[in-house]
């Protein structure tokens, strides 16, 4: 029994999709979406009359304008080769482009994408290389011959690869991860398509490299997963990700949003992921899930289509789960592949010629055949000129004609499940001979190249002449979580968790060695600082030390962790090596001369930290050249370690120290020499980056870090190799899923640092070239590693033009210099002077720019910041201890300028969050008789009495009656705080018994709120509670 749906598209009477039904949607020049039309007719009409009209997929050739992401209906174009100084220009509807100011897409021509590189580098950081793919979507050979250029997905990166060039060319635009892409028959267009927040549908011209069509919003919130191109290239059908799912029919060329037709699909009929066009109707495609095989036929009257069910019972035979679909070239029957090895054969019940209009009602399909072609499972199923070709899970490649008979077998014994098969789009230079590994057929056999990609990350080239199987890519299978850098040569270790370790050229962009480890995989690498060795650390808590070169043990195995090691590092001196692993511990291994050779062994380990361990880092002291080592961990303790007094077994804790009271330290990195005082430099969960005093752990600076959307995950110093200016030191960081450079010394001028989104799916390590010309990325689960070259002219230059001493910070704060914000700060700084000299005093006054370090807490509350007082203490001691070390003096009091500087690097980077007083009276409040989150007034005044920071009684009174008692009448400058007597009564009228967050925050704190039923509250200037804010 069939099941049908039908949707009415947005369509004329004559088929047309209508994007306006009144000439009213005009642009600027007054031109309606129905000249667009005409427009896009002529340029068919142009292409095809340059590239003349080809057979099949290539006739109608789309050469369309570049369309605005906005709609507009004008197009651009970019400038020709010869006037690139001219910059972007608007391309006449009058003459077409044919005034020799077309497009780059106009005049583009396959190969030319690698002649030259025109891209200037004006960025800090330029994606240079990808290493690795996504082997769950398909490999496209673009080109075949001289030139051999494939295509695919790495993470959120199209890459185009030029295999006998050893070239890369990066389509950039998602800031998803690639969850599907087509390319044309011609090979010319290639669409890809994300899912996650903001999910595109971006078209590529693959001659040139540009976006030639984006599509936003098209499935929101659930992005696409699966999407097809016709063969004449002027549609695309898509499906959404989700429980339900929509499909959608899109004329790419036209400047709309919208979808010519779509409709949604029922849950029942499984997790859509695969469709195709039938290449001889573009009305008409095809779906399917591991269970149900959808046919569709679009036109006038909508999207509609039809669910013919097949299932065991349908022949007496076990079916198996569906993998792909495809039209047969006979236009009467459909194919699909299954698991069980079997294919379906769908007949029409009303077949029609193709040169019919297409009809009304979509085929009343059903399966009518179920032939078993082999036993094992089948993978691929695509149909080429006059063959139906398939592929397995044993690595076969199986060609048969259209009556179902084995016409010829590729076979290589190396070769995984096939993912997908792609044919050369030009036929061999040699007249092809017939194969001889499987030919059942008498006739010979002539076929084209063609490009085979595995589910385990290897893809190969079929010459179907010789049947030799070439193979271009062999890439990590599993996670790459670990990548080190050698320290005086352009070589990059790689290692992943299906064990695989391999060196590569970041110069050449060559492999070099590779070992693959069959017992674990890796987790972490590092060199020694002399380049001679490379120590591994594995997810079975192994160690293994290699030799730097040939990848060779060293020496034993070492396994005295009791979890997967996380972090590896070696001293300066290359005589420790110190590892961390998922159980909280620290284990060093020291170098030992025994029987005239130096060896490595194992000398003591512990449980150091009670949370996950975040960085560990081996220094120099002070006073010697000795190694210090210390540990970083969740827990905000900070290990150092005395390795001098270790003995085996038994490692010396040389001190101990918190350096958090709230946010969590993420990690750990020693901070250049730039003045007389040595730091340590750390980054937390706050955004914010702190400097602490090798000697002491004294918090020295608190710094606004980079606000990318995450916290700093790892920290690396950047090499430099600027003889000009020794002082100019650089950091590289990455984020959740971005990796960027920060200008040192940090100073909270957020102009000062840059981010790029790297790995949408996150970023699991960070590594950086000896001379600091590159930085690499590894991006975990996605399988790839990213090269990534420097530019910091670019960032000095954007550092310059955010301007200089002051302007950065006056920018964030609310309103700039000029705002209200800014003045009422003023004010404060001078009342607090005024303060100072008595308020009723009647004598002069003299003014000054600087005020007591003890008034600092005051503006701080008054501005809306109301820091701890832990947080007063580092803040007053940052000002007071900050020209210590240079003059022996401590600074007693400060100035407005620097004052604004220490409000903004300490304030909370996102400002005060109502979801964190809401989650705060999630944990301690309970529900009451309306099914409200409340805290007792009883328990709200012991918990501010006993917890965290405690208070006296007086304190905690003397703070609500400045809360609460000065607001009936008002009467002086200030709060009467000095009788305490009447607080308990205060309290018991102004505080209610059951208290809700928005009560605690508007009616006790004082602070608005975005709440409609608050409206009351007043607002009070720097003190706002952002609702969308993050905490």
């Amino acid at each position: 029994m069939d099941e049908s749906s039908e949707v009415v598209p947005e369509l004329t009477t004559e088929g047309r999709p209508k994007v306006s039904s009144e000439p009213t949607d005009t642009s600027e020049d007054g031109h309606t979406a129905q000249m667009d039309m005409l427009l896009e007719e002529d340029l068919l009409a142009a292409a095809r009359e340059k590239e003349g009209t080809a057979e099949g997929a290539g006739a109608d050739t789309l050469l369309s304008p570049l369309w605005p992401p906005s709609g507009l209906r004008i197009p651009i174009y970019l400038p020709s080769p010869g006037c690139e100084e001219q910059g972007v220009q608007q391309w006449s509807r009058d003459d077409h482009g044919r005034d020799g100011s077309a497009s780059l897409v106009w005049v583009a021509t396959p190969g030319m994408l690698f002649q030259e590189d025109k891209q200037n580098k004006l960025h800090p950081l330029s994606l240079s290389w990808v290493l690795g793919y996504n082997s769950s979507l398909a490999v496209h050979s673009l080109m075949d011959g001289e030139d051999r250029v494939i295509l695919y997905v790495s993470s959120h990166t199209a890459v185009i690869h030029d295999v006998l060039g050893n070239r890369q060319y990066h389509l950039q635009g998602h800031t998803n991860a690639i969850s599907c892409l087509c390319v044309s028959e011609d090979r010319r267009w290639v669409a890809t398509a994300d899912r996650g927040p903001d999910a595109l549908i971006i078209v590529w011209d693959s001659f040139s490299g540009i976006p030639v069509r984006t599509i936003f919003e098209s499935h929101p919130g659930e992005g696409v997963s699966a999407i097809a191109i016709s063969r004449d290239a002027k549609y695309l059908a898509t499906i959404s990700g989700g429980t339900a799912q929509r499909v959608c029919v899109w004329k790419w060329t036209l400047p709309t949003e919208k979808p010519m037709c779509s409709t949604e699909l029922r849950p029942e009929f499984g997790y859509q992921d695969f469709m195709i066009f039938n290449p001889q109707n573009p009305h008409e495609f095809v779906s399917n899930s591991k269970t149900q095989v959808i046919f569709y036929l679009w036109g006038d009257a909508g999207l509609q289509y039809s669910a013919p069910l097949l299932n065991s019972e349908t022949f007496g035979t076990v079916v198996g789960h569906f993998s792909q679909s495809a039209f047969h070239f006979n236009n009467s029957q459909a194919l699909t592949g299954t698991s069980a090895g079997k294919l379906a054969v769908w007949d029409a019940a009303d077949p029609y010629s193709p040169s019919r209009e297409p009809q009304a009602k979509p085929h009343s399909r059903k399966a009518t055949k179920l032939v078993p072609l082999q036993k094992d499972s089948l993978t691929v199923l695509t149909v080429f000129e006059s063959c139906i070709v398939t592929g397995d899970v044993k690595g076969r490649v199986k060609f048969y004609n259209g009556q179902l008979q084995v016409l010829t077998c590729y076979h290589h014994g190396k070769v995984g499940p096939i993912r997908s098969i792609s044919f050369s789009n030009t036929p061999p230079g040699a007249s092809p001979a017939c194969s001889t590994s499987c030919i059942t057929s008498s006739q010979p056999f002539v076929t084209r190249n063609f490009i085979l990609s595995t589910s385990d990350a290897t893809v190969l080239r079929v010459a179907t002449d010789t049947t030799n199987f070439e193979k271009v890519m062999d890439e990590a299978k599993q996670a790459v979580n670990a990548i080190a850098c050698h320290p005086w040569q352009a070589l990059l270790a790689v290692g992943s968790r299906c064990g695989l370790l391999r060196v590569w050229d970041y110069q050449q962009t060559k492999y070099l060695v590779s070992r693959v480890f069959t017992e674990a995989g890796i987790q972490c690498l590092c060199y020694d600082p002399e380049g001679y060795f490379l120590a591994a650390g594995f997810t079975d808590g192994s160690v293994h030390i290699l030799d730097a070169i040939s990848l060779q043990s060293s020496c034993k195995e070492f396994k005295f962790s009791h979890g997967p090691v996380t972090h590896i590092s070696f001293s300066h001196d290359s005589e420790y090596l110190a590892t961390a692993d998922e159980k909280y511990a620290v284990t060093v291994y020291k170098r030992v001369l025994q029987n005239g050779s130096r060896c490595w062994e194992h000398l003591a380990g512990m449980h150091s930290h009670y949370k996950p361990i975040r960085s560990i880092l081996f220094g120099v002291q002070l006073d010697s050249h000795e190694p210090r080592l210390l540990s970083l961990g969740e827990d905000r303790q900070l290990v150092e370690y005395d390795l001098k007094s270790s003995s085996k077994d038994h490692l010396v804790v040389l001190h101990r120290d918190r350096l958090e009271q709230f946010a969590v330290p993420l990690c750990l990195a020693w901070y250049p020499q730039l003045s007389t005082e040595s730091f340590i430099l750390t980054a937390n969960n706050h955004y914010k980056m702190k400097l602490y005093n090798t000697t002491t752990k004294m918090c020295r600076k608190t710094l606004l870090g980079p606000t990318y959307g995450s916290p700093l995950e790892k920290i690396r110093i950047l090499p430099t190799t600027n003889t000009m200016d020794p002082q100019k030191h650089y950091l590289a960081y990455i984020t959740k899923d971005k990796v960027g450079l920060q200008i040192l010394p940090v100073d909270g001028n957020p102009h000062k640092s840059s981010a790029f989104l790297c790995h949408p799916d996150g970023v699991s390590d960070l590594a950086t070239s000896f001379d600091g010309h590159y930085i690499f990325t590894a991006g975990g689960n996605d399988c790839t590693v990213m090269k990534w070259e420097v530019n910091l002219n670019a960032l000095d230059a954007a550092a310059s033009l955010g301007g200089e001493n002051l302007i950065p910070f006056y920018n964030l704060l609310d309103g700039g210099r000029g705002g209200e914000f800014f003045r009422e700060l003023e004010d404060y700084f001078y009342y607090v002077q005024l303060r100072g000299h008595g308020i009723d005093s009647l004598e002069p006054r003299q003014v000054s720019t600087h005020i007591p370090l003890e008034e600092i807490p005051s503006i701080m509350r008054a501005m809306g910041f109301y820091p701890s007082e832990e947080k007063i203490e580092e803040m007053i001691n940052e000002v007071k201890f900050s020209k210590y070390v240079d003059t022996g003096e401590q600074v007693t009091k400060i100035s407005l300028e620097d004052f604004i500087k220490l409000y903004i690097n300490h304030r909370p980077a996102f400002g005060l969050s109502m979801k964190k007083i809401q989650r705060a009276f999630q944990v301690l409040g309970y529900d009451n008789e309306n099914g409200d989150k409340v805290i007792d007034r009883g328990v709200l005044l012991s918990l501010l009495l006993c917890t965290g920071e405690h208070m006296t009684e007086d304190e905690l009174a003397q703070c609500l009656i400045t809360l609460l008692g000065n607001r009936p009448g008002g009467g002086g400058s200030e709060p009467d705080t000095s009788d305490l007597a009447g607080a308990p009564a205060l309290i018991e009228e102004e505080i209610p018994a059951e208290i809700t967050a928005e009560i605690f925050t508007a009616d006790i704190l004082g602070l608005p709120i975005a709440e409609p039923e608050r409206k009351r509250t007043e607002k009070k200037d720097g003190s706002l509670i952002y609702e969308d804010s993050e905490s």
